[in-house]
């Protein structure tokens, strides 16, 4: 089984590659997937550049694209690496998962910076309609979906495999600087651990092509005020890749029928 794992940039992208021996690469390198060729970097990571500034780094059984910032650059990147695979395969999907991976923002005091969160639900937190009586998720405008459910086994076999944290991680499409906002995210998802900008963009290309989708971040700041000063990037990195590192063992054993 190929696994595709899908982060917003290339330093995400390059931290899970790490976590398989491979190298950064260097941008622009590769050629076009319509020939079927690909560049194998010096630390042996094969490059496929898909569209113009996307390359698909291949290590072993995994394909690892920095698809860009949010869900609407996420999903757009997502479909388009699936379709890509499954033209050249000229059969179904060769992936049997698909990951979306990064850093995000964890809600204190239940993930702390450095801690990792593996999503027991990707959710939609702001796609919907403000009304008088406050924000209507499209449920509850009688259309579309906020969520989506990641194989509960495979979720639970990831956080003992990592010590994550597994609950709900929420997409949104404006990051939180306030206590206010913060708040009334927790207020209207009690459990959630944490926020990123792509897992709900990734889940929804992934549903449409028929493949289950996981997310796993790394907290490198906490949800609410922005503080740069308390911003913990490089632990959180340095956390995903060995995250990654024994993730791995567990994707690679695992089968679509275990959930």
């Amino acid at each position: 089984m190929r696994v595709l794992v899908v982060t917003a940039v290339p330093v995400e992208r390059d931290a899970v590659t790490r976590a398989f021996g491979g190298g950064t690469g260097g941008s622009g390198s590769g050629t076009e997937v319509s020939g079927g060729d690909t560049e194998v970097s010096g630390a042996g990571t094969e490059i496929l550049t898909l569209l113009p500034g996307a390359e698909l780094h291949r290590t072993g059984a995994f394909d690892v694209l920095a698809g860009g910032v949010g869900p609407a650059a996420a999903a757009a990147s997502t479909a388009f690496a699936l379709a890509a695979a499954a033209a050249e395969s000229a059969g179904p999907s060769p992936y049997g998962l698909v990951v979306s991976a990064g850093i995000g923002g964890g809600f204190a005091p239940a993930a702390p910076l450095g801690s990792l969160v593996v999503a027991s639900a990707v959710v939609a937190a702001d796609l919907g309609a403000e009304t008088p009586e406050g924000f209507a998720p499209v449920t509850a405008l009688g259309f579309g979906r906020d969520r989506f459910t990641p194989p509960p086994a495979l979720v639970r076999e990831v956080a003992s495999a990592t010590g994550a944290a597994a609950g709900p991680v929420l997409t949104v499409s404006t990051v939180t600087g306030t206590a206010e906002r913060a708040a009334a995210l927790r207020a209207a998802h009690p459990g959630a651990l944490a926020e990123a900008m792509e897992g709900f963009g990734v889940a929804e290309a992934a549903e449409r092509a028929g493949v289950p989708v996981l997310e796993l971040r790394a907290v490198s700041n906490a949800v609410g005020p922005r503080d740069r000063a308390a911003w913990r990037i490089g632990d959180a990195l340095a956390a995903l890749t060995e995250a990654f590192g024994k993730t791995a063992p567990v994707l690679e054993g695992w089968h679509r029928h275990d959930h």
